[in-house]
């Protein structure tokens, strides 16, 4: 018998199911008008020279996947809801591993920053993000580097002037610089016992909706609290932990217009217990926005790493809009919001 081979090539679009969140994802942000600042940037980058569009898409698709430049080249061409989401057709080539590096560089921390303000500011606008209740923080980013190897350099290095009481030489903030390949990365400790060589992930959430309105990378040894002024919101109450309970902060508060929801310490005048279970409770459903977040550097150096912090938050944002605002717009997605859909 025969087989019989249809000459008709379907549509990516047709082999992609129509309730798939990656469909929804396309409905929630304008694409072209978010890209449009991006569109001086092009060249003829990767093989066939892809849109800075359908380029910028797939960035975004690596960090709602969480996958190496490696594997998203794989991802496109085997998955057929990634080809749909980036905008490539069945039979379209599809870009190399090598080309997501070189996008990435060609856009920039301060540039995709911009972005992702942009998006931030549209979703304001429109109400989604009220600013009334914030919730900030900080996480641990893990250096990739292998920081046995930088502490072997300093031990054998005669020259290294930090040493222990026996006189051995010694890796700790002051010379890691010397001996890691990744320089800025440096020791951090939260509590008594939780130590990790790299960097700091700083977070606003907007407690309303549950999305991240700021975010921003420092090393690992930089306190919360110094950082508080960069992702404070302008007003509202804003909740921490006790990792922000100094005169700084409250400084910092009052000078943005913002209401202490911070959580004092228990050897510290005017603690009110049962204030701070509360605060505890209202603020406890937002920790799982590090939880659901790789704490891991890709990269090296703050700046870098901040382009990381930066699609790992705007691919969390999508994946929080499509719950919080597509299903109630389904049928007028043409104008819900200016950036938005627009």
């Amino acid at each position: 018998m025969e087989r019989q081979v249809s000459l008709i090539v379907p549509t990516v679009d047709e082999l992609v199911r129509t309730d798939h969140e990656y469909r929804q994802m396309l409905k929630v942000l304008d694409w072209g008008k978010l890209t449009l600042p991006l569109r001086a940037l092009y060249s003829d980058l990767g093989r066939g020279g892809y849109p800075v569009e359908q380029g910028f898409r797939s960035l975004v698709l690596q960090f709602l996947e969480d996958l190496s430049d490696r594997e998203l080249e794989r991802y496109l061409q085997e998955n057929n809801a990634g080809k749909y989401f980036c905008g490539f057709e069945l039979q379209s080539k599809t870009p190399s591993f090598s080309y997501f590096s070189y996008l990435r560089t060609r856009i920039g921390t301060k540039r995709l920053a911009k972005l992702f303000n942009r998006v931030v500011e549209s979703l304001r606008a429109s109400g989604i993000i009220r600013g009334v209740f914030t919730f900030v923080d900080a996480s641990t980013l893990l250096s990739r580097v292998n920081v046995w190897e930088a502490r072997d350099r300093a031990l054998a290095d005669r020259e290294n002037r930090e040493r222990d009481a026996a006189g051995n030489g010694k890796l700790n903030n002051k010379n890691v610089k010397q001996y890691s390949s990744d320089s800025e990365a440096r020791f951090g400790c939260k509590g008594k016992k939780n130590f990790w060589f790299g960097y700091k992930r700083h977070v606003s959430v907007d407690m309303s909706g549950g999305l991240i309105s700021k975010v921003l990378v420092t090393p690992a040894n930089v306190p919360d609290h110094r950082v508080l002024k960069e992702i404070c919101p302008d007003g509202g109450m804003v909740f921490a932990d006790k990792g922000y309970c100094v005169g700084e902060v409250e400084a910092a508060l009052a000078e943005k217009g913002c209401h202490s929801g911070v959580i004092k310490k228990n050897n510290m005048k005017g603690k009110n217990r049962d204030k701070d279970r509360w605060l505890s409770g209202v603020r406890m459903p937002f920790e799982g926005v590090f939880a659901r977040v790789n704490k891991r550097a890709r990269y090296r150096g703050v700046e870098k790493n901040g382009f990381q912090v930066l699609m790992q938050a705007l691919a969390f944002n999508l994946k929080r809009l499509i719950r919080l605002v597509v299903p109630p717009l389904s049928g007028i997605v043409a104008e819900p919001i200016p950036l938005i859909a627009g």
